[in-house]
């Protein structure tokens, strides 16, 4: 059976959910995970979400 429903959440956002993504800096990623820092909300990706409370990527977050 086909998935014909596959991705259709993002197929309304803008561009698709592509972007940069303000942590790593990467282009044309999708940047679907909403995060909050300092009661700033931003969308990143899926591999920051992950690093972040991990602890990988708390140079390039506290630089925001």
């Amino acid at each position: 059976m086909s998935k014909s429903h596959r991705g259709f959440g993002i197929r309304e956002l803008i561009s698709n959910g592509r972007g940069t993504c303000p942590v790593c800096k990467r282009t044309g990623i999708k940047v679907l995970y909403e995060y909050e820092k300092d009661e700033k909300k931003m969308m990143i990706c899926k591999q920051c979400k992950v690093a972040i409370p991990r602890g990988k990527k708390a140079d390039e977050v506290a630089a925001l």
